[in-house]
Parts: structure tokens; C-alpha cells; sequence
């Protein structure tokens, strides 16, 4: 459980836990099936548990921001970050934290503005699903516009979040 007397390093390790069974269910469900019905039970395992794992990002990501939002007097904390790791020279740290705010934006909100830049921005380390029925019919709009279902997709985004925390905390 987190809890807010928890440290931020300490959240992203339960998160990392969290994440990891997660991503082995993923992994687990992707595996060929042995008839239609272990399919469609596969495909659903599929589906709750990338939706779990999308949760999860948004959560660690919401709760990275609202721990370090008071380096900032206000405004959009993640921008704001960018604008000071790239001041300070930190550009590759500046580039994660921007593609992973997009992404879990993109979680958040589904296709808007970060789902564009997303589409835009060369060099763009994830999967976007550009199709017009990427989105399910049932109020998960963000559902398969980006893939981070992948191994590794959490735990990049957690090293970049202890990466900045760090700065921050330095700087």
C-alpha cells in the first residue's frame, strides 16, 4: 500500500513490484493459446492487465509530480522540469521525462494534445497506435493508443522518475 508517509524511492519500489507481476501476466497472456475459449480468457487477462499496469504508471507519475511540485512555484510541473533540466544541460534526463509525461497523459486523456506530439516527435521511444479503433467502446479511451506493455517500459519510466527526483533534491 502507499501511503503518503512513504519516500518517493519507496513508493516507486512497491510500484516496481506492482508493475513487474503485471508485466509477467502480460507476458503470460501473450503466449499462444490452446483453443477459443483459453484465447478469449487469454485476450481478457490481456486486457486487465495492461489496463492495471496503465493505472499503475499514471499513479506513480501523479504521485511523482505532487512530491516534487514544490520545486515549482506553479504551473505545469512537468514542463517546468523539462525547461530546468535542459537550462542545466540534462537534455537526455529532459527527453525521458517529456516522452513519459506525454505518455501518461496519453493514459490519462486519451488522443489530445500529447497524443499529437507523441505522433510527432521524431525519435519517439514507444509504440502509437494510429489507428481509428484503438480505443474501446467502454470509457477507456486511452486504451491502446500507446503500448507500454512491453518489459522494461516501467522500469525506464521509474529511473527516470528517481533520476529527476535526485536533481531536484541537488538542485
Amino acid at each position: 500500500m502507499m501511503g503518503p508517509s512513504q519516500s518517493l524511492p519507496e513508493l516507486v519500489a512497491v510500484a516496481r513490484v506492482n508493475a513487474k507481476t503485471l508485466e509477467d501476466r502480460i507476458v503470460a497472456a501473450q503466449a499462444p493459446a490452446g483453443g477459443p475459449e483459453e484465447s478469449a480468457a487469454q485476450v481478457e487477462e490481456l486486457r486487465e492487465a495492461t489496463v492495471a499496469l496503465e493505472a499503475q504508471a499514471v499513479d506513480i507519475f501523479t504521485l511523482f509530480e505532487a512530491r516534487m511540485q514544490h520545486h515549482f512555484k506553479r504551473g505545469p510541473f512537468s514542463r517546468k522540469l523539462t525547461a530546468l533540466l535542459l537550462q542545466s544541460g540534462q537534455t537526455d534526463l529532459a527527453e525521458r521525462v517529456r516522452q513519459y509525461y506525454l505518455v501518461v497523459n496519453v493514459l490519462k486523456h486519451g488522443k489530445g494534445a500529447s497524443y499529437r506530439e507523441l505522433l510527432n516527435a521524431p525519435g519517439a521511444k514507444f509504440a502509437i497506435n494510429t489507428s481509428q479503433d484503438s480505443a474501446s467502446d467502454d470509457g477507456l479511451t486511452s486504451l491502446g493508443l500507446v503500448d507500454i506493455s512491453f518489459p522494461g517500459f516501467f522500469e525506464g519510466l521509474t529511473e527516470t522518475i528517481l533520476d529527476a527526483s535526485q536533481f531536484l533534491e541537488k538542485h
